[in-house]
């Protein structure tokens, strides 16, 4: 999986840092949302779409899980679990009103809605990252192969539904195909810039405090020649 890197990293430091757990939680609902979609008596022929998304659900919670165990500090991890537990309730609402109170085309168009909206939401989760990118001119907690995994994702989904003529998979997966490509593009602008934005923050104080020991020194000269200076007439006066 391409988040292993990160989880790796995460369970060796035992800290989430700053790495964001929202784009995990919504990964997890669009997968628990598409799988539900995919079965046979919701959308046919379409168990591809919900095998793979189950199997992706299930990997989701352990990520999930490891977020809220490793959380960095107690607000990290309330909002981990609040989103956990949001996640657990849309998934609950869509599937029982789908089962209980839909049925054919009713049902699948209750469940191709509400996978398209909560997928484009997954795709947009990152934006936050992104930003942070942009702010900081470091990619330190975008790692690559998770911007290339929701740019390929995107894409080969959106083909997959361009050929099986389903506007509820193509539309948001091209969506993650252009979103995924704006990360990449972002990777390639800063990707020298990895882990470097506190040093530039520590550069930025360090020339500071010189420049105040400089701007001191100076006065510390002056007040020095004045000194002198004084000493000289003093020695002329009492000479006179």
């Amino acid at each position: 999986s391409v988040h292993r890197p990160t989880f790796w990293r995460i369970i060796r430091n035992k800290s989430t840092e700053e790495f964001s757990g929202v784009p995990y939680n919504m990964t997890l609902l669009n997968c628990l949302l598409s799988a539900w979609y995919g079965l046979p008596f919701v959308s046919p022929n379409n168990v591809l779409v919900s095998t793979i998304n189950g199997v992706g659900a299930v990997i989701e919670t352990v990520y999930v899980v490891i977020f809220l165990v490793f959380a960095s500090n107690r607000k990290a991890r309330l909002r981990t679990l609040g989103l956990a537990s949001a996640v657990a309730a849309v998934f609950t609402v869509v599937a029982l009103v789908s089962m209980l109170a839909l049925h054919g085309p009713a049902r699948k168009l209750l469940a191709g809605l509400a996978m398209t909206v909560f997928s484009i939401c997954m795709y947009a989760s990152p934006l936050s990252i992104m930003r942070m990118v942009i702010k900081t001119k470091s990619v330190e907690y975008m790692p690559f192969l998770l911007s290339l995994a929701v740019f390929l994702c995107g894409t080969s989904w959106f083909i997959y539904g361009l050929l099986g003529h389903d506007l509820f998979v193509t539309i948001p997966n091209g969506c993650g195909s252009v979103l995924g490509a704006a990360q990449l593009i972002l990777y390639a602008i800063y990707r020298n810039n990895k882990g470097n934005a506190a040093g530039a923050g520590k550069l930025q104080g360090d020339d500071v405090e010189m420049s105040v020991d400089g701007r001191n020194s100076k006065v510390a000269d002056g007040d020095d020649r004045g000194a002198t200076g004084s000493t000289k007439a003093g020695k002329m006066v009492s000479q006179v």
